[in-house]
């Protein structure tokens, strides 16, 4: 007959066993122990790399504006001989000479046919279509700048359709020579001046500046405007 204190031990000892199972169950422990070299990691969130930043497109520059060309007139461009037909040689510089006891003629005197065309000496803008004793039907030419007017006088007429307002482009006729106003019927010709404005820009009045130096088509580098 077996001993029953055997059955005891080995009943115990099996207990023992199922307590230390389920206790190393309960930790967790794998089934297959790890590589002691293995490095363990985290299962940590890795932020995704920032996006570049959208490559700034630079605007497009703005279209250059043309080049501006400078405003003809006496200081920049020579005047055009305002009659028609008549060169440099045919005129004598008047605008030194004496008109009474007073005063200087400040002007150029072109002599011409009666009716021969008078064209604009520059580009610019008929100010004043005006009568006097003195100068008879005459104009008044601003140039585009505003700075100098050109002054023709004693015409017989003026070119149909011309106008105070008007503007008009160097060479385009205004009107015919004449004798009108205080001018020799015997001697038709063509007074013509220029002058500088003063600020206030009146058609009647301005600083004289003698023209002779001007004609011609293109100044001479030597002649300054005054």
């Amino acid at each position: 007959m077996r001993r029953p204190g055997l059955w005891i031990a080995l009943i115990a000892v099996a207990v023992l066993v199922l307590v230390n199972v389920a206790w190393w169950l309960r930790q967790g422990a794998p089934l297959i122990e790890r590589n002691p070299t293995q490095v363990e990691t985290t299962d940590a969130v890795v932020a995704p790399a920032p996006l570049p930043d959208r490559l700034a497109v630079a605007p497009a520059p703005a279209p250059s504006a043309p080049p501006v060309a400078p405003t003809p007139s006496p200081a920049t461009e020579g005047l055009l001989l305002p009659v028609q037909g008549i060169t440099l040689a045919d005129i004598h510089d008047t605008f030194d000479e004496a008109r009474g006891s007073e005063r200087r003629h400040e002007a150029l005197d072109i002599m011409a046919p009666a009716g021969t065309p008078v064209v604009a000496v520059a580009d610019g803008t008929i100010e004043k279509l005006f009568t006097s004793d003195a100068g008879g039907l005459t104009i008044y030419q601003f140039e585009p700048s505003g700075r100098f007017a050109y002054y023709y006088a004693h015409l017989q007429g003026y070119a149909p359709g011309l106008a105070e307002g008007a503007q008009v482009k160097r060479g385009d006729v205004l009107g015919t020579v004449g004798s009108t106003g205080n001018a020799d019927p015997a001697a038709p010709h063509l007074h013509f001046a220029v002058f500088r404005l003063t600020p206030a820009r009146q058609w009647w009045t301005g600083e004289p500046i003698n023209p002779y130096p001007l004609l011609g088509g293109s100044r001479a580098a030597d002649v300054p405007i005054p």
